[in-house]
């Protein structure tokens, strides 16, 4: 419970940007106190051991970290490792009757034979590379300004200084561009999905949704490197935690606040716990939830509610499964993203199929191996007997698929996770199922999470894991920022009401940089 009835802020959710704003301003002497409704802090960036009985602790929703700016680790002194990925990517498919696949990884040499194997030539190989020296050198121009006042799109623009690469990144629909890059449907499936995380939209969608989920899924760190935060994604949480804690934050779990009074000049968080309920007065109040959960918590009208669209699976194997491609290691193939059914008319078809209303007969995923990169998450003795991870991570699943009674939407679930498994299949030299570890009461290992387990377990609206659709990096209007919140992009209807999560402009991704910019905003007054 916190010590006091009056602070200078209030942070409304203790996520990773809820930790990453309190650590800010208590290390700069404001009276800070955090409001979990949960248990724990950590949000949607926690790990957990979900199989009773199995010593494997697993990332239970976000698993890697791309846009967590160094500049954060360091201001706060952050104990914590990111470890890099061996291989990027590896894309199974069948040419002419036999097993096939794309791995991006292990040199370039590798990489170019790779791809001459696939294609039958270089030319894609040479498309691929200049495509991604183009997105490099735009991932090292718009990167940095994340954690820098909000440029305008003018400004930003002028930043990029590359009119053909503005051009196809945020003014035309991304589809055309990779149509006129590559001439490989699957090489072009590999480049749409960074398209596509969490987000439903199809490669020629004039609202550009896809474009900007794009935009966010290559510049991390100035490269679009995705690690692996060692220990799991807990790990993040739990050195943000100990930051914010050792900085003279106070973190109260198991506190839901229940409604936000604002006159513009201070505030009033109300919060109720099992033993009781109460009222913290504050100067400003910053809110780590969606821009929909906040307008509930002042009684205002919302936005319109966004769809999230995702499937995740998590599960642990006695083994990983062999492939049907021969050149191809399970351990190199499983280290990076696996794409399974992501060719580019296959991501097409799940799409139509989905707007109309019906599982994708073929449901696009990703799947990765998180204990390749860090065997930590597992007990030493799972590790020693080849006991691996597994996250699979499903597309063009949206919220709308999860509608009905509870019977349909569990039918709706058992069916998607049943077919993004026999996808999967059709790549591997043995059944998953014959992989799959069992915990100690005989069940197999294997968590589902849909869009309607994060908004009933994590209030995301929608089951939508960025809040809402990503926004572009920049003001929607030229001119200077009337106040710091609009300056650094968290402003709200109200002055001292500010958002400092995923719904905040460059919120999104587990980065904190929506809780960085909120604390500048007020560190800025």
């Amino acid at each position: 419970m916190p010590s006091r009835s009056r602070y200078d802020v209030v942070i409304v959710g203790g996520g990773h940007n809820g930790l990453v704003a309190a650590a800010y301003l208590a290390g700069a002497g404001r009276r800070v106190a955090v409001l979990e409704r949960l248990d724990a802090a950590g949000g949607a960036a926690v790990s957990g051991t979900p199989f009773p009985g199995v010593a494997a602790r697993l990332s239970r929703f976000a698993y890697l970290v791309s846009l967590l700016p160094r500049r954060v680790v360091q201001d706060l002194g952050l104990r914590l490792e990111l470890r890099r990925r061996p291989f990027a990517s590896y894309t199974p498919t069948v040419r002419d009757g036999a097993p096939t696949g794309l791995l991006v990884g292990d040199g370039e040499e590798r990489v170019r034979t790779s791809f001459t194997r696939l294609t039958g030539d270089e030319r894609e190989y040479v498309a691929w590379r200049a495509f991604y020296a183009r997105t490099g050198r735009l991932a090292g121009r718009v990167f940095p300004t994340l954690t820098e006042p909000l440029p305008s799109r003018a400004e930003l623009r002028a930043r990029v200084a590359d009119e053909a690469v503005w051009s196809a990144v945020f003014e035309r629909p991304l589809g055309e561009t990779v149509e006129e890059t590559f001439a490989d449907d699957l090489v072009r499936g590999v480049v749409l999905t960074d398209a596509l995380i969490g987000t439903f939209a199809h490669a020629h969608d004039p609202s550009l949704a896809q474009n900007r989920c794009f935009l966010y899924h290559v510049i991390g760190q100035g490269s679009g490197d995705w690690d692996v935060p060692v220990g799991g994604m807990g790990a993040v949480t739990g050195a943000l935690l100990e930051a914010a804690v050792a900085a003279g934050a106070e973190i109260a779990t198991g506190h839901e606040v229940t409604g936000i009074a604002t006159d513009g000049r201070g505030a009033e968080v109300a919060w109720r716990t099992d033993a009781g309920e109460g009222v913290l007065g504050a100067g400003t109040v910053l809110v780590n939830a969606s821009p929909s959960e906040l307008a509930r918590l002042l009684g205002e009208p919302g936005p319109p509610a966004p769809e999230g669209s995702q499937l995740k699976v998590n599960m642990l194997l006695r083994r990983l499964p062999a492939l049907r491609d021969p050149a191809v290691d399970p351990r190199e193939a499983f280290a990076g993203t696996f794409h399974v059914a992501e060719g580019y008319a296959e991501l097409e078809t799940a799409y139509r199929e989905a707007a109309a209303g019906r599982p994708p007969t073929v449901p696009p995923s990703e799947v990765y191996c998180h204990s390749l990169t860090d065997p930590t998450i597992l007990s030493p003795a799972l590790a020693a007997d080849g006991y691996h991870t597994m996250t699979l991570f499903g597309l063009h699943t949206p919220a709308r698929l999860f509608s009905g009674d509870p019977a349909d939407r569990e039918r709706t679930r058992e069916r998607l996770v049943a077919d993004a498994l026999a996808a999967l299949d059709t790549h591997l030299a043995e059944p998953l199922a014959d992989c799959l570890a069992v915990d100690a009461d005989g069940r197999p290992c294997l968590e589902v999470r849909t869009p309607g387990d994060l908004e009933d377990e994590l209030r995301l609206p929608g089951g939508h894991i960025f809040h809402g659709d990503l926004a572009f990096p920049h003001r929607a209007e030229e001119g200077e920022p009337a106040d710091q919140a609009e300056r650094w992009g968290v402003a709200t209807g109200h002055r001292n009401v500010l958002l400092c999560g995923a719904g905040a402009v460059r919120g999104g991704g587990v980065s904190g940089v929506g809780g960085h910019n909120a604390a500048m905003a007020v560190l800025g007054r």
